[in-house]
């Protein structure tokens, strides 16, 4: 025991301590444990509900303040960005026709500018043809009126409002002191009106210059947008755009249809009553529809009053029998016929896209809310269902599904079927018409 105890005391000796240096013992790196404090306490004292909902809100703060900002850059360039959203409507309903010229072998050029000279004799001459109207019949149409606003006299003092001609004439000596003491207020407004037919002028030549070359370079414009993107998102985003381009192309077709079936309906009904201004009014009629659902409406109630005024209740109220009945067609035929196959967009989601619409931007808000909000409808589907960029299996932008799920079911076993008698594979010609849209972008 002695010499085993000897032997490992020599051993020791001759090992000696472990040498310590600056990166630690026996050369290893010293490593060191950091306890991080324990706040699972304190996360209990917040519910998991809570601790969500402030992430969320911050989140959406962040999100709402960019909103408002880029809402404030946009109505301080009211006077370049309302021309650029009217030349991209206008873009969808010539763009097919410039397209059908180039395919003929017209250059890009010529083709754009064949289009839009077309375009506008063809605006001006209907203009041109209601202003015509409008004067020959003024003079009637004013002799009109003051025999009509008798009877409105007349039926006040005999009906069951009982108001006398004394009381009649006491409102419009009242209306015309209003008149005489805003007179300041009159001229602001005519100068503000000034003002505003310099914009106008502005905006139309900008509207033209815009959708000239929206016409001859829009694809090139697209394509060269899709580059400042990171290469990941180019392709889908650059096919994104190109079906939400289509269903821009679908709507404002069905508008413009819709819009002529309401104003030769109306327009029919002002001229078998010879009702004054038929032309102008159906025109109106016409111009309103572009705004869904409020319109029409209110551009018939126009002709209703219009109608009222010059031949009296009974012709007004035929009129008004009429505008109910080209609504009823439109809205339970040509809508869910025509509309329904160029957008799918829930009812509600269409009146509360107007409402903001001409909250934030007045009329041309209005018209433009639709169009936008089908456009990203379109792009989010297809970005939701597709986010690699691969085209759609039926080659047809996403936004024209239906949004009840029983017709979406219809239109869900309808493609099984057509894919079945297809062979279930896209054809050749579809596949290279869908990569030639941006070729660009794609590669």
């Amino acid at each position: 025991m002695r010499e085993r105890a000897r032997a490992r005391l020599q051993a020791a000796q001759r090992t000696g301590p472990p040498p310590f240096n600056d990166s630690g013992l026996n050369g290893r790196e010293a490593q060191v444990l950091v306890v991080e404090p324990d706040r699972s306490g304190e996360r209990e004292l917040v519910p998991r509900g809570i601790q969500v909902a402030a992430a969320w809100s911050w989140r959406l703060i962040l999100l709402v303040a960019g909103v408002y900002v880029l809402l404030r850059v946009i109505s301080m360039l009211t006077v370049v960005v309302i021309p650029i959203a009217v030349a991209l409507l206008l873009a969808a309903l010539l763009q097919p026709a410039a397209a059908a010229l180039h395919r003929r072998g017209m250059r890009d050029s010529l083709a754009a500018g064949l289009v839009l000279v077309t375009g506008l004799v063809a605006v001006f001459g209907t203009l041109g043809l209601i202003v015509q109207t409008f004067v020959s019949q003024f003079d009637d149409l004013a002799t009109q009126v003051r025999q009509g606003v008798d009877e409105v006299q007349d039926w006040l003092a005999r009906g069951p409002l009982k108001i006398s001609d004394q009381r009649f004439s006491d409102l419009l000596e009242r209306g015309q002191q209003q008149l005489t003491e805003n007179q300041g207020a009159l001229t602001a407004g005519a100068l503000s009106t000034a003002t505003t037919l310099g914009h106008v002028v502005t905006g139309f030549f900008l509207v033209m210059f815009t959708l000239f070359f929206f016409l001859r370079d829009g694809d090139r414009i697209w394509t060269f947008l899709c580059r400042l993107l990171p290469r990941p998102a180019r392709v889908p985003v650059a096919r994104a755009g190109h079906y939400s381009w289509h269903t821009l192309i679908s709507y404002v077709r069905a508008t413009v249809l819709v819009a002529f079936v309401d104003a030769v309906g109306i327009g029919i009904g002002l001229v078998i009553l010879d009702v004054p201004l038929a032309l102008p009014l159906a025109a109106l009629v016409f111009l309103g529809a572009f705004i869904p659902v409020v319109g029409a409406t209110v551009s018939g109630a126009v002709a209703v009053l219009v109608a009222l005024v010059t031949q009296g209740p009974v012709s007004a109220l035929v009129i008004l029998l009429i505008v109910i009945a080209v609504q009823q067609l439109e809205g339970h035929v040509l809508q869910p016929l025509i509309m329904g196959r160029a957008v799918a967009l829930h009812p509600l989601a269409v009146i509360l896209a107007i409402a903001t619409g001409i909250v934030t931007a007045g009329i041309v808000g209005g018209l433009v809310a639709v169009p936008l909000l089908a456009v990203v409808n379109t792009a989010v589907r297809y970005l939701r269902d597709h986010p690699s960029g691969e085209p759609t299996p039926d080659r047809e932008p996403p936004g024209t599904r239906p949004a009840d799920p029983d017709d979406a079911e219809d239109e869900a076993e309808e493609a099984d079927r057509r894919a079945d008698r297809e062979g279930g594979l896209p054809s050749t010609a579809d596949s290279t018409d869908a990569e030639q849209t941006q070729p660009s972008a794609a590669r």
